[in-house]
């Protein structure tokens, strides 16, 4: 709670996730680890969940994962397939007015591009950090992150609030969620203006195609490991040296290492 004794509102942006192995829906991991540093600023009652998208069996169940963490309530806001959920979300959180946003890096479904906590600051004209490993202090107007850098460094910012900020996987786990609390909580269905997204529909969409094998690539983590491994002399002995052949038999030598190796097929 900030010093003048104002309890900090707190909203936290939920998505559905999917598991990894299974594909079964459940809540997104990163959504769920930016609820529990919001139950750690502010009271169930003072933090706020909101969820922008189109309603199923499926992503109900996945959304009662956050109420088992002692929500009350989520307010689903009803974006069928197709539309820009940013509107939607900006419309919300000017008439709710928390001063401190709580999102995941990313979506574990649909374009999982992480945009929108960017586009959602930039409407706003709020403070946006990335990446955010914990919440030090929160002042009047101002609140004390340690943002994530790569490599385990962190950093200290002081933000000025109001803000958005992104949670990945440096943020605190977190909780188990309960199977009476995820029952008793209420999704609760708000009508809200929907926006075609113009961009998703000139997109042509296609299955993944496996990456090609990337060849062995030594790795070292200092200028003498690397000289080491560059001076050492190759275990294999299935290889061959060409001296004095054709640009064409290069060309034909190349190309069936590669075939050998799983890069061209």
């Amino acid at each position: 709670m900030p010093p003048d004794g104002r309890p900090l509102k707190v909203a936290a942006l939920v998505s559905v996730g999917r598991h990894p192995v299974t594909g079964r829906t459940r809540r997104a991991e990163y959504d769920a680890r930016a609820v529990e540093i919001g139950l750690s600023l502010a009271a169930p009652e003072d933090l706020s969940l909101v969820h922008a998208g189109d309603s199923s069996p499926e992503s109900e169940a996945a959304l009662r994962g956050y109420l088992g963490m002692g929500i009350g309530a989520i307010d689903v806001l009803q974006q069928p397939a197709g539309s820009d959920i940013v509107p939607a979300l900006e419309a919300w959180l000017r008439a709710a007015a928390p001063r401190l946003v709580l999102c995941g890096a990313r979506g574990e479904t649909g374009e999982g591009s992480g945009l929108v906590p960017f586009l959602l600051a930039e409407r706003l004209g709020w403070s946006l950090v990335s990446g955010l490993a914990a919440v030090e202090s929160v002042d009047r107007d101002t609140m004390t992150v340690l943002q994530a850098l790569p490599r385990g460094q962190r950093r200290r910012l002081k933000v000025r609030l109001p803000a958005v900020v992104t949670v990945d996987a440096a943020a605190q786990p977190a909780r188990q969620s309960a199977f009476g609390p995820a029952r008793r909580g209420e999704l609760r269905q708000l009508a809200s203006g929907m926006t075609p997204d113009g961009l998703a529909l000139e997109w042509t969409v296609a299955p993944a195609r496996k990456r090609p094998k990337r060849l062995k690539i030594v790795k070292a983590s200092s200028a003498r490991d690397r000289f080491k491994a560059a001076a050492a002399k190759a275990e294999g002995s299935g290889g061959q040296v060409l001296t004095g052949v054709s640009a064409q038999q290069g060309a034909e030598a190349i190309l069936k290492l590669l075939r050998e190796e799983g890069v061209l097929r």
